[in-house]
Parts: C-alpha cells; sequence; structure tokens
C-alpha cells in the first residue's frame, strides 16, 4: 500500500480466514463464467457508486457494470509472478551497470581487535597541484535538494576518473550503498580519500564503502580518510575496516574480514569555517594482483539485499503462510517501504488475544548491523523450532526492515533525501517528507486500537561504545514499579547472551533533543516497553568474546537471543521474571547507598542504572500501569 491509498487499512491488518477469503467472497458476487466484454478500473467513469481506486475493476456483463476485485498483486512488496520493483535514484546520480555482489561468510575464529603499538603514523597532506586525483564524484552536489528520481540515475555517458592508470589504483563507488567522493594519489602507495557528506547536506561523514581495482600483491599501501567529523571513534578502541577481495571469495570462499595495520583516528588540523575534521589512516597489503576489492565501515546490507530476502521468503509456500508482506508507503524518492505481519493464521476474527511486538531497522542507512539483527530475527521468527511456532501463536510482530531505503540506496550516513534525520521526526505532520516515519507511527496508532503492543523497539549502530545495549524511556513522574519494569526486558537479555549484550551500558532517560525518536514517541503513546537496541560497529568487551570484533553471525544471533527473551518475560512461569525483578531491587538499593554515602543531591528519580556516566555518543536516540497489571498482561499471553 502506498501514501496515495492512506484511508485503505491493508498495512496493518492481521492474518486471518477471513483475510485470506476476502477475495473469494467478493468473487461469489460475480461470476466468472459471463463472457467479459469490457474491463475498466473505477475511476474511468464517474459513477459516485464506487469508490476511486485500482483494486476494483468494472466489467461490462448483460448491459450493466459489475464490479470486482484486481488480483491484489499491488498489495505486496515482492510477488512470485513478477520481478521486484525497480531501485530509483535521485536524477542527478552517476551508477554504474555493475551489480555488486558479495558473498555470506564468517570467519572460522574470532577476529581480534586491533592493539596499537604507540608508532602508529598521523599523515598529513598539504594541498599540492602535483598531487594526482584518481577519483572525484562531483556530481553528488548537482542539486541543492532532491528533485526527482530515476531507475538507474544518471542516462547520461559515466564519466572515467582516470585515464591511464599504469601502476595507479582504480577506485569506484557508484554502485548501490556506496560512498567515496574523492581520491588523490599522494604518493606511489599512498592515497588521500575523502567521503561524500549525506545527499543534501554538509554533514554525516561516516560511512564509507568503496571498490579498489588494479591491486598489486604484497605492496604496501596506506589510506587515509580526511574529513570524518566525530571527535571519538571505535578506530581509536581497537576497531579495524572490513575488506573484502573477489578473488579470495572464488577461490577460497572468503568474505569480509577485519584487516589493517598501522591503524590510527586523530585530529587532522584541517579544520575550515570553524570545524574540525579527523582522519583515519590503515596500512593494509592486498593478497592478489589484479584483484577486485572493497573497503567498507561495516558489514553492507543493502536494498536489493532485503528485496532478495524478502523474495524468498513470499515464495516459500511454508513462511509465507504466517508472514504477509505489505508495501507500507513510498519513500519520496518512490522506493517501497516495506512492513511484515507475522503471525500464526487465526482460526477466528477476535485478535485481540494476541499482543503485538514492533521491530524496526536501518532508520539510519549507514548503520547496516541493525539490517543483520533483523535478519537473525526473522530467519528463526519464521523457522521450524518449537519456539518459533510458539511465538507466532503467542504473538502479533510487526516489522519494518528498512524505514530509509532512500538513504541506504544513496550511501548515507544518517539522513534521508529531504538531508534529515528521520529519528527526529516522528512527531512530524509533514508526511510528504517523512513518508516512512509517518505511515509507521500511524500504522502502530491504528494497531493499538485493536490490541496491545507489549514491546517495541527500534535497532541501531552506535559508533563509539563497544557490546550491544538498549536505551529505554523513564521520566521522574513514573512510579517505582514501572520504574523496575521497565529494565526487566533488557536485564533478561544481557543474561540470554552474556558475551555480548551489556545490560550496565543500558540507559532509561528521556533527553530534550531525543522527544522526535521513535522510542520516545511510541512510550508517550502508551508502549510501555519502548526500546532503541544499538550495537556497536565494533566488537565486545564481555566473556569470551572480549577483545574481538562482531561478525554478521554474531549480530544475527542477537534475533535469536531477542526471541528468546521474548518467551522468558511473558513466560507463565513468573520465577525468571521475579527473579530479575528482585535483582534490579538490590542494584537500585546498592546504587541509592553509593548516593548517600556520597551525600549527593541528586534525585532518585534521575539515577539509572547504567554504571557509565555519559550518554553522549548514541547514533540513534539517546504507561502508567501498576505492577500487578503488567504481571497480569503476560500471564494472560
Amino acid at each position: 500500500m502506498s501514501e496515495d491509498s492512506e484511508k485503505e487499512d491493508y498495512s496493518d491488518r492481521t492474518i486471518s480466514d477471513e483475510d485470506e477469503s476476502d477475495e473469494d467472497t467478493f468473487m461469489k458476487f460475480v461470476s466468472e463464467d459471463i463472457h467479459q466484454c469490457a474491463l475498466l478500473t473505477a475511476d474511468s467513469i464517474s459513477d459516485p457508486f464506487f469508490p476511486r481506486t485500482t483494486q476494483i475493476l468494472l466489467e461490462y456483463q448483460l448491459g450493466r457494470w459489475v464490479p470486482r476485485l484486481r488480483k491484489p498483486r499491488d498489495l505486496y512488496g515482492v510477488s512470485s509472478s513478477g520481478p521486484l520493483g525497480p531501485t530509483r535514484w535521485p536524477y542527478h546520480c552517476e551508477v554504474i551497470d555493475e551489480k555488486v555482489q558479495h558473498i555470506d561468510w564468517t570467519p572460522s575464529y574470532p577476529e581480534p581487535v586491533y592493539i596499537p603499538t604507540g608508532l602508529e603514523m598521523e599523515p598529513l597532506y598539504p594541498n599540492s597541484k602535483e598531487d594526482t586525483v584518481v577519483y572525484l564524484a562531483e556530481d553528488a552536489y548537482k542539486e541543492p535538494c532532491f528533485v526527482y528520481s530515476r531507475v538507474g540515475g544518471n542516462r547520461t555517458p559515466l564519466k572515467q576518473p582516470v585515464d591511464n592508470c599504469d601502476d595507479t589504483l582504480m577506485f569506484e563507488a557508484r554502485f548501490e550503498s556506496g560512498n567515496l567522493q574523492k581520491v588523490v594519489k599522494v604518493a606511489e602507495y599512498e592515497y588521500q580519500l575523502t567521503v561524500r557528506p549525506d545527499l543534501f547536506t554538509s554533514k554525516h561523514t561516516q560511512w564509507y564503502y568503496f571498490q579498489v581495482t588494479n591491486t598489486q600483491a604484497e605492496i604496501v599501501y596506506r589510506f587515509t580518510i580526511t574529513n570524518f567529523t566525530k571527535p571519538a571513534s571505535l578506530y581509536n578502541r581497537g576497531m579495524r575496516p572490513l575488506f573484502y577481495s573477489e578473488k579470495e571469495a572464488n577461490t577460497h570462499n572468503i568474505g569480509w574480514q577485519r584487516i589493517g595495520d598501522q591503524i590510527k583516528y586523530y585530529r587532522n588540523n584541517q579544520g575550515q569555517d570553524g570545524r574540525h575534521y579527523f582522519s583515519l589512516t590503515w596500512t593494509f597489503q592486498f593478497p592478489h594482483n589484479k584483484d577486485t576489492c572493497y573497503f567498507a565501515h561495516c558489514y553492507p546490507y543493502t536494498y536489493t539485499n532485503l528485496q532478495e530476502y524478502l523474495s524468498s521468503i513470499n515464495n516459500d509456500p511454508v513462511r509465507s503462510k504466517f508472514c504477509k508482506i505489505r508495501v507500507l508507503c513510498h519513500t519520496i524518492a518512490r522506493n517501497m517501504v516495506y512492513v511484515l505481519t507475522i503471525t500464526s493464521p487465526l482460526r477466528n476474527t477476535d485478535t485481540r488475544k494476541r499482543k503485538a511486538v514492533i521491530l524496526t531497522a536501518r532508520v539510519h542507512p549507514g548503520e547496516t548491523n541493525s539490517s543483520w539483527i533483523i535478519k537473525g530475527f526473522l530467519d528463526y521468527i519464521l523457522g521450524d523450532s518449537s519456539d518459533a511456532q510458539l511465538l507466532r501463536d503467542t504473538f502479533i510482530f510487526k516489522v519494518v526492515p528498512m524505514l530509509n531505503p532512500d538513504g541506504v540506496i544513496v550511501g548515507n550516513y544518517r539522513c534521508s533525501l529531504a538531508g534529515q534525520d528521520l529519528n527526529r521526526n516522528y512527531t512530524s505532520l509533514l508526511k510528504e517528507s517523512y513518508p516512512s516515519v509517518w505511515y509507521t507511527r500511524n500504522m502502530i496508532h491504528r494497531l493499538m486500537e485493536k490490541q496491545e503492543v507489549i514491546l517495541y523497539c527500534d535497532l541501531h549502530g552506535h559508533s563509539k561504545k563497544e557490546n550491544i545495549f538498549m536505551y529505554g524511556c523513564d521520566s521522574s513522574g513514573r512510579c517505582k514499579a514501572l520504574y523496575l519494569q521497565q529494565r526487566i526486558f533488557p536485564l533478561m537479555l544481557s543474561k540470554n547472551c552474556p558475551d555480548k549484550f551489556s545490560f550496565s551500558a543500558c540507559k532509561f532517560n528521556i533527553q530534550k533533543s531525543k522527544e522526535g525518536t521513535g522510542r520516545v514517541v511510541m512510550w508517550k503513546m502508551g508502549i510501555r516497553n519502548s526500546f532503541t537496541m544499538e550495537a556497536t560497529f565494533c566488537g565486545s568487551t564481555l566473556g569470551n568474546k572480549r577483545g574481538t570484533h562482531f561478525n554478521t553471525k554474531d549480530l544475527e544471533s542477537m534475533g535469536y537471543h531477542f526471541c528468546d527473551s521474548l518467551l522468558d518475560y511473558c513466560d507463565p512461569d513468573r520465577t525468571k521474571y521475579y527473579q530479575c525483578l528482585k535483582e534490579l531491587e538490590e542494584m537500585e538499593k546498592h546504587i541509592n547507598l553509593e548516593k548517600v554515602l556520597d551525600d549527593s543531591d541528586t534525585s532518585l528519580k534521575e539515577i539509572t542504572l547504567d554504571l557509565e556516566s555519559s550518554s553522549r555518543g548514541s547514533d540513534s536516540s539517546e504507561s502508567n500501569d501498576s505492577q500487578t497489571d503488567l504481571l497480569k498482561l503476560s500471564s494472560q499471553v
């Protein structure tokens, strides 16, 4: 369903026998064996009896117009009978014809973080006319704002970055999710790079993803990206860049790897207009000559990856029975935003007995780790395990796996093509500017009118802290019972995943600047368990994973742990629930005692259970019922 049909409530309908028989019931009204004499859509005639819609077809039969339903193909984002919707780009973006694909692979051993030696260089590059520009995406700023989109973007012949390559590396980023603005060759094996800010902004230089060809093996190359704007980075805490070799993939079935030596993130003193910039530098030796390779900030997950995944679900005769894929809306570039409804088919029309759980991801396009967590969640919840079946029997899941496909496609880090952070605009009434968050909020509001939503979780990536953790909501006006209850699910998650999820890093507050985020808006709408889950771009400081990077399987496993914790949270046997509640009470007493000993004037309601003091650095977002009511709710699930 697109925004053009907002009055039709297809986006949040639950799956039931009634839904499945809608067309059959209507078709009884029209006999198919009557010879069709004419076929028109309802808006092609001026009869006010029929609504203006493309879903109703009018057939002229025996002297009168007879309505029937068009096959509901347009209600679904994917179809087994045809191709996926084409990817649309801003019209001025140059896009290469080559489709970039990567194999799905996990290292057989944990990849350690980089340990600085103290001898890492801080190369500074003065502007020199003798330097060779080998790549320049100059058309990125052709327009000051989004104008219109095209399939494939710019239709003029692609410019070649450099004619005579000799031993010079060749760079390319004009593909889906790619980001690289300019490359200058400053020495024989040394390259200065700048990444493109989010389109139609001058900010958010964080995400990079580009291709390198014409490589030479066993040569030490240095790459330095010079226009980051964040003073702190996980690269200073051991994070390594990601590398992919097509020859390694084709010959050894090896995919993305953490690589690099001499890694350093530092201020480069090239501030302009009062702004300071920071550089990331690393050295690397390519494994093969004449290879096609890629570097990335995090494991890429593109809009095409999502569409192919959803298509596989839709074409699966088993999974498609309990996972319905709809088009929630279209973006301003006319790309589709999908919403999945996952639940066991209902045997009657009473859907209120099932509680709802809502998950969303990729409102910030450069936080690709959130897509891998969503993929892990979907893999598990659509699987054939008894626990997955129990979850489908118990809940109705609404999943919006990619809120900002426009930003994902063009390689933005944070913004949509409106040049704005969508996760600050959930309160906005500007449907045309922020369609995905407007329709998500609207869908959830209508869903809450029909059934209780027990949990909302928006998935993100974090650029300054290790581990995986959550942000929740709290205020000084809430009762003590609810104050503790909102922490139970994150605590259960930390117990089920002790080497990845850090409860001590969780925070429960509402900052003024975060009042437009999905987490806060849904909480104010009445969802008590409203969270942002933050996944580091780096790795873990916990348990057996300590000192290692997270790979895609680690991220996917969080989807399973989320489901496992949901079962614990709503288990009719309340043992685990009460154990966590008691543990939280002890934590609060301990913190309160420490505050008394410190003679602090801080209000107890301002004390969170986080052992860390700072909430700065978040890349995303930093109901009044009693405890008895919550326990009653959970026991009914």
